[in-house]
Formats: C-alpha cells, sequence, structure tokens
C-alpha cells in the first residue's frame, strides 16, 4: 500500500513537471511571436493553452484524491498540500504566456513593441525561459539547495523590468500611449512569471524541509 502511495507522489511530481515545461516553452514561443510579430506562433500559443488548463485540473485531482483515500500527515501531508498550491502557480505561469500572446494578436500585424525595448523582451524571455526549467528542474530533484538559487535570476528579472520603466519615463518616448500601456503590460507579464517560478521553489523548499526560505512571498497574481 506505502509503495503505491509513492508511486502516486511520484506521479504527481512528475506531473507538475511537466506542466512547468509546458509552460516555459509556452512564454519561450509567446516571446518569439511578440519580437517577430508572428500571428501564427501567437495564436499556437493560445491554443495550446488548453493542454496546461487540462494538467492543472487532473493535477489538483489527483492531489485531492491523495488526501482522500491516503489521509496522509506529517511530511506527506505538507507535501500534497504545497502541490496543490504550486499547481495554481504553474497555471498561472501559463496564463501569462498566454496573455503575451494574446497582445501580439492584437496588435497584428503592427509589432506591439517599439524597436528600441526590443532588446529588454528579449532578455527577459531569456530569463523567463531559464526560470521555467529551473522550476520544473527542482520539481523534479526536490533539491533545496538547487531552488534556493533561482532567486538569482529572478533578481535579474527584476532589474530588466525597473530599467524598463526608466525607458517609459524618458521624455524621449515617441511611441504614444498605446504603446505604453502594451509595454508596462507585457513587462509586468514577464515580471510575475519570474515570481510564480521562485514560488514553485519556495514550496518545493517547504515540502522538503518543512519551511519557507526567508525571502517574500508571490504576493499578486
Amino acid at each position: 500500500m506505502r509503495t503505491a502511495y509513492h508511486d502516486q507522489l511520484a506521479a504527481l511530481s512528475t506531473r507538475l513537471g511537466d506542466m512547468c515545461g509546458l509552460s516555459g516553452r509556452a512564454m519561450e514561443r509567446a516571446t518569439q511571436s511578440l519580437l517577430q510579430a508572428d500571428l501564427l506562433l501567437a495564436e499556437q500559443v493560445i491554443s495550446d493553452h488548453d493542454q496546461i488548463t487540462r494538467m492543472s485540473a487532473q493535477a489538483e485531482e489527483e492531489a485531492f484524491m491523495i488526501l482522500a483515500l491516503q489521509a496522509p500527515v506529517a511530511g506527506d501531508l505538507r507535501s500534497i498540500i504545497a502541490a496543490i498550491q504550486i499547481v495554481a502557480d504553474i497555471d498561472r505561469m501559463g496564463a501569462l504566456a498566454l496573455h503575451v500572446a494574446k497582445i501580439t494578436r492584437r496588435r497584428h500585424p503592427q509589432h506591439a513593441l517599439p524597436e528600441e525595448v526590443n532588446g529588454y523582451f528579449a532578455e527577459m524571455g531569456r530569463l523567463a525561459v531559464e526560470l521555467g526549467n529551473s522550476a520544473r528542474e527542482v520539481l523534479l530533484s526536490r533539491d533545496p539547495e538547487q531552488a534556493a538559487r533561482i532567486h538569482e535570476d529572478d533578481d535579474a528579472m527584476d532589474d530588466l523590468h525597473r530599467h524598463l520603466f526608466t525607458v517609459l519615463m524618458d521624455r524621449e518616448w515617441r511611441h504614444g500611449v498605446a504603446a505604453a500601456v502594451d509595454v508596462t503590460l507585457l513587462g509586468r507579464f514577464y515580471e510575475r512569471f519570474a515570481d510564480h517560478a521562485v514560488e514553485v521553489a519556495r514550496r518545493v523548499i517547504f515540502q522538503v524541509t518543512g519551511t519557507f526560505p526567508e525571502e517574500r512571498a508571490c504576493d499578486t497574481p
């Protein structure tokens, strides 16, 4: 019975890792569609999002089934509760990639980004993909030291996000209000994607050690 129980926990962790990988690939494609004004790629991200939604529902169902049938306690209970919370974080990561793709679609055939900020978003996209991949690896390895290191890439994302605002506030900005709104929203989407990846890592640390690291939690959607 215990072997089957731990197999269920392992399968749940694997599903969460797969979901995280899908979210990272979605953000990678969404970034490409954004930088290239590629409508077909944006549409692919939008249509593929249903898979992440289905997997989220399946993962939640599996976790609640384990709770109902196995009545876990102590560390096992902690792991399952954290897994349910991780589902929500990964689902949000996928939704943020979806938002990026939708802005690309809405502005097509025009580019949503002024050329002068393309470099910022290319780098933010790269960091987002790295964070998604790192979160996936942490979910599978359950290594708290590896999980703690994810914050380094998140700090780089925060720096880029702050620098982006200096461009928007510059008197030389000549692209109008609509472009400023798009850039602001897009920057927020990438920054939040990174924060949710960090939150996944924090929850893995909690699963393994029973305590959260001192860094702040992900505080808004």
